[in-house]
């Protein structure tokens, strides 16, 4: 699954237009390495978001194409 469509269906992110123009400010890593919008996210992968002063760092645990919001936390777990 693309990068911006995890932050979003995972809601790390509340819209898909601003976590692809947070990539592409280069405020999204994964694995360590600035990451473009239409990097592949596989299960494993850590991915720390840096909004403002403060950052959000994560492992996804699952990857799922729909998700109710009540099995966010099933997706990843904070770091």
């Amino acid at each position: 699954m693309r990068l911006d469509k995890y932050l979003k269906v995972s809601r790390l992110i509340k819209r898909r237009t601003v976590a692809n123009d947070a990539c592409n400010a280069g405020r999204v890593t994964v694995n360590g390495r600035v990451a473009k919008a239409s990097v592949d996210i596989k299960p494993g992968d850590e991915i720390s978001i840096a909004f403002g002063n403060r950052t959000v760092a994560v492992r996804v645990k699952d990857v799922k194409e729909t998700v109710h919001k009540e099995d966010v936390a099933e997706m990843f777990e904070y770091l």
